[in-house]
């Protein structure tokens, strides 16, 4: 689980006596994990593949290779698994799937999707290793996505494919927050400023141009690339342009939460706090958004378990940086609570299918894996429980 560190130094400074686990034992939630992900290794047919989602009426996964957005988060999930059991089965199959996607830092940028893709597999990998191929690649990589980076409108560009497929000439979207991650570790790890610079820009053109005044966020904003100016804030994956996607809004969440600990900077942890507000204000009861905050059919809409999961480990972290004692532990509390609902029997897979958790959307509006288990649910969920069982132990020694 990566960025544990940060969590065992300040965790101790707002958690209280009083934030009892109770009913929640997360040691009997991430063997559940593991429980799942031996099912996975057991089915998958080689490492050249990478699970993605399960298909209605499936107990497999459905494959993807290694161009696609999502191929780092199995190997990410194998890393973790290593570092929570100490389990080498882990690891060799860890390695060997990690090493599948090395070529995707040696390409042309063709995405954003390099750090969903590399840091949750080789940022993962080198943290428990310390094997220096692993950073090499990671290097490559932070410089590849930096070639997309306009200095003109101050962001990286997105989505390549869409300038002439959807005529926006320079996107970008809510997701890359979470791929600045890649350059902020470069930049530490023999890249140079320039990455860093690049990642602090990114993140305060963002904050300036994709949010509303309630804090929520557009998903897609396009830019002149001659100018730098707005040309339009829509939508991809939301319900409508002026909707509150929930997983743009749990990216939101977790991309300004980790800009903060890079930078320290207190108008990030600020703006964090601000786009967790807004989302944490919106819930249902049982905490686990509808995929879209407006969607027209609520309460029958589909929910998003992968918003959930995105969030609850942004929060956990989050919650260690808020000084105001009242707010830490409410965030705090709220990622317990969304976790205790994720491990219910109603988001638990158990028994029906190889994967952690039920009920995310992809895409909507192309009707694109909706209300299925998707690898990127599990993976947070994943890491969540892990910050959390950090953040556990640490209280147990301080108390």
């Amino acid at each position: 689980m990566r960025h544990l560190p940060y969590i065992a130094i300040l965790a101790t400074l707002f958690i209280s006596c009083q934030h009892k686990q109770n009913d929640f034992e997360v040691q009997k939630e991430l063997k559940y994990c593991e429980q799942q992900a031996r099912k996975t290794l057991a089915q998958i047919p080689n490492d050249s593949l990478f699970p993605r989602s399960i298909s209605k009426g499936k107990t497999n996964w459905d494959y993807v290779d290694r161009a696609d957005w999502t191929s780092g988060f199995w190997p990410g999930i194998l890393w973790n698994l290593y570092q929570y059991t100490g389990d080498k089965l882990f690891k060799i199959k860890a390695d060997s799937a990690t090493r599948e996607l090395a070529s995707n830092a040696y390409t042309a940028s063709f995405d954003h999707d390099l750090g969903f893709m590399l840091y949750n597999s080789f940022g993962n990998g080198y943290r428990v290793t310390k094997d220096s191929s692993y950073k090499k690649v990671l290097l490559a990589a932070a410089d590849s996505l930096a070639t997309l980076f306009n200095p003109t409108i101050g962001t990286i560009l997105s989505w390549p494919s869409m300038v002439k497929k959807m005529n926006w000439p320079h996107n970008t979207i809510i997701d890359n927050m979470m791929n600045l991650e890649l350059l902020f570790w470069a930049a530490k790890n023999g890249g140079g400023q320039k990455l860093y610079d690049i990642a602090v820009k990114h993140a305060l053109t963002t904050m300036k141009n994709q949010f509303r005044p309630d804090y929520s966020n557009y998903h897609v904003v396009v830019y002149d690339t001659t100018t730098g100016r707005v040309i339009k804030r829509i939508t991809h994956q939301g319900y409508s342009d002026s909707s509150m996607w929930a997983r743009g809004q749990a990216w939101a969440i977790y991309g300004f939460t980790m800009v903060y600990r890079e930078t320290h900077e207190q108008k990030f942890l600020d703006f964090a706090q601000k786009v967790a507000n807004v989302y944490l204000q919106r819930l249902p009861k049982d905490l686990i958004p509808y995929w879209d905050f407006n969607a027209p059919d609520i309460p029958n809409a589909p929910r998003d378990a992968s918003a959930a999961a995105v969030t609850a480990s942004a929060l956990l972290e989050l919650s260690t940086y808020v000084g105001e004692k009242r707010q830490s532990e409410n965030y705090f509390d709220k990622a317990i609570a969304m976790l205790k609902e994720l491990s219910s029997s109603k988001y638990q897979s158990r028994e029906k299918n190889d994967a952690f958790l039920l009920h995310s959307t992809g895409n909507m509006p192309i009707h694109g894996e909706v209300d299925v288990p998707i690898i990127y649910a599990d993976y947070y969920y994943l890491e969540a429980l892990l910050r959390l069982k950090e953040i556990e132990n640490t209280h147990k020694l301080k108390f």
